[in-house]
C-alpha cells in the first residue's frame, strides 16, 4: 500500500550547477512522508539557450514564479549553485517559502576566482565516491561544459551572504565533511547572516556531492530540521 504524503510544507529541490534533476532521487526517495519534486532551471537541470541570463538572482526569480499555489507552504533546497538561486527565491517569496536548506552552498569569497575554485575543486575531489563519475559525465554532457563555464561564472559573483539578510525563514546549511569549497567557517558566516534559528550541520561524511552520495544521510538532517525548525512541518 503507498503511503500518503504527511500534511506539510512541499519540498521543492534545484539540482547542483550542470547536474540533470535525478541528482536530488536518492535524498528525496529517502523523505517518502513529504510532498517533493526537482524543478529545473537553465544551467541547473537543463541545457540553458544562448543568451540567457544566467545568474542565480534572475534564476531564483523564475523559480519563485513558477511555485505553485497548491503547494501551499514550501521548503526550498539548492545544491551548490543550486543554493544560491534557491536564496534569492526565497528572497522573493517570502510569504510562500517557510524553510530554506542550502547544502554545499557557493561561492565563499575567498575562493572567486577560477584558480582558488580550481584549487578547492581538487583537494574535495579526491574524497568523492568514484562510482558517480558516470552519472556526472553524462549529467555535464547534456548541460554542455560552456554552459556549465558560463553559469559558474555568472554565481562566483552573486554574494549569497548579502542574499540571506532578504530571508525570512531560519535557513539549514548543510555541508559534507570533506566540502573543501563550502568550508565550516564560511558556512558559520552564511547563518550568522540567516535570520534566528538558523544554523549548520557538517555530515560525518562526504565531499560536495552529498545529495548524490550520501541521499540518506541528507535526508535525515533535512527531517530534523522539519521537525524542530520549519513551521508547519
Amino acid at each position: 500500500m503507498t503511503s500518503r504524503p504527511e500534511p506539510g510544507p512541499a519540498l521543492v529541490a534545484v539540482p547542483g550547477l550542470g547536474l540533470r534533476p535525478t541528482a536530488w532521487d536518492t535524498t528525496l526517495a529517502a523523505l517518502p512522508g513529504h510532498r517533493s519534486r526537482t524543478e529545473v532551471l537553465p544551467g541547473y537541470g537543463v541545457r540553458p539557450r544562448r543568451g540567457e541570463a544566467l545568474d542565480p538572482a534572475t534564476r531564483g526569480l523564475r523559480l519563485a514564479a513558477v511555485l505553485q499555489p497548491e503547494d501551499g507552504p514550501v521548503v526550498l533546497l539548492g545544491h551548490s549553485a543550486g543554493a544560491q538561486v534557491v536564496a534569492h527565491a526565497a528572497a522573493a517569496a517570502a510569504d510562500r517559502v517557510v524553510g530554506l536548506v542550502l547544502v554545499g552552498p557557493s561561492t565563499d569569497p575567498r575562493a572567486r576566482t577560477w584558480p582558488a575554485l580550481a584549487g578547492r575543486w581538487l583537494r574535495t575531489a579526491r574524497h568523492e565516491r568514484p562510482g558517480q563519475v558516470p552519472f556526472l559525465a553524462w549529467s555535464y554532457s547534456r548541460t554542455g561544459l560552456l554552459h556549465i563555464q558560463r553559469t559558474m561564472d555568472a554565481a562566483r559573483h552573486d554574494d549569497v551572504e548579502a542574499t540571506l539578510v532578504d530571508v525570512r525563514c531560519p535557513v539549514l546549511v548543510l555541508r559534507g565533511r570533506h566540502d573543501r569549497i563550502c568550508p565550516a567557517d564560511w558556512a558559520g558566516r552564511l547563518v550568522a547572516a540567516a535570520p534566528a534559528g538558523s544554523r549548520v550541520e557538517t555530515l560525518p561524511a562526504g565531499a560536495r556531492m552529498v545529495p548524490l552520495t550520501h541521499g540518506p544521510q541528507v535526508a535525515a538532517a533535512v527531517a530534523a530540521y522539519l521537525r524542530a525548525d520549519v513551521s508547519g512541518a
